[in-house]
């Protein structure tokens, strides 16, 4: 899809990690860009960075694991912005905890925040949109959302069925202008370790070796920002960690021997 510089893209999560770094990219494209994060002091300071573009900034502070205060958010965001061309479903929480030492409501919250979360935002966006019959929908996935390791049951879980509502989504609403596009990133250079739930709620606070030699969240946003323009409907994007996605498919007994030797962190 080609879009204008003044199109307009929601981004969550975006106080941190690949969420800011697509921020900033399309601050600097000069779009008109929504801010959703748990945290707005987080989301007032990046929009105090790129003050010269404070009047193509706008705030929704949004908490996606209370369901039924999205409608208004939506609401109140449309009422200011008037439309959504691109939202991108990219808030998450993640998880360094084995199944077994998991309590079903951590398992919860993470579905909650991960899935729940980015279906209930949008399903209250998505008439907008096909009232226009415009708009691009991208989920941040993973490679989790193709694979499962060690400690991240409940994360993984959350990603796959990312695939599964989002594909269906895409089926539904073929010829209807509706784009959706899925990422699957690999190791990225973000936060995300240091505030994966363990099995008391509490954060894992310990930055993971691989994701601190991962790619770095700029260039992981540069990619994804390609493949929604060019229309991909889904990108793996990383190192070679990335591999384990064709050896589950091409290979899916080898992966599972690796899988059970492999120490994810």
């Amino acid at each position: 899809m080609k879009y204008a510089a003044n199109s307009t893209v929601w981004i969550t999560g975006a106080s941190s990690g690949i969420g800011k770094a697509l921020a900033e990219a399309y601050i600097k494209k000069d779009w008109q860009v929504i801010l959703s994060a748990r945290d707005e002091n987080k989301l007032t300071e990046i929009s105090n960075i790129y003050n010269h573009a404070r009047d193509n900034i706008t705030l929704a502070p949004l908490d996606l694991s209370k369901h039924d205060t999205i409608p208004e958010v939506v609401k109140t965001v449309l009422a200011k912005v008037g439309k959504v061309d691109v939202l991108i479903n990219n808030a998450g929480v993640s998880q360094r905890c084995d199944a077994i030492s998991t309590p079903l409501e951590i398992d919860k919250y993470i579905m909650n925040v991960n899935y729940f979360g980015a279906v209930a935002l949008t399903k209250a966006l998505l008439p907008a949109m096909l009232a226009r019959k415009r708009g691009h929908i991208a989920v941040i996935s993973s490679v989790q959302g193709k694979i499962g390791t060690r400690n991240r049951s409940a994360y993984a879980a959350s990603k796959h069925a990312l695939h599964g509502f989002f594909d269906s989504l895409r089926a539904e609403t073929a010829g209807e202008g509706i784009f959706i596009t899925l990422a699957c990133p690999g190791w990225i250079k973000t936060d995300i370790s240091l505030n994966a739930l363990v099995a008391d709620g509490s954060k894992y606070d310990i930055r993971d070796n691989r994701q601190e030699k991962g790619l770095n969240p700029e260039t992981c946003a540069k990619r994804i920002i390609r493949a929604i323009e060019s229309g991909k409907e889904e990108v793996i994007i990383g190192g070679w960690e990335t591999y384990a996605v064709w050896l589950k498919r091409f290979a899916p007994r080898l992966l599972s021997r690796l899988l059970r030797r492999f120490e994810a962190k």
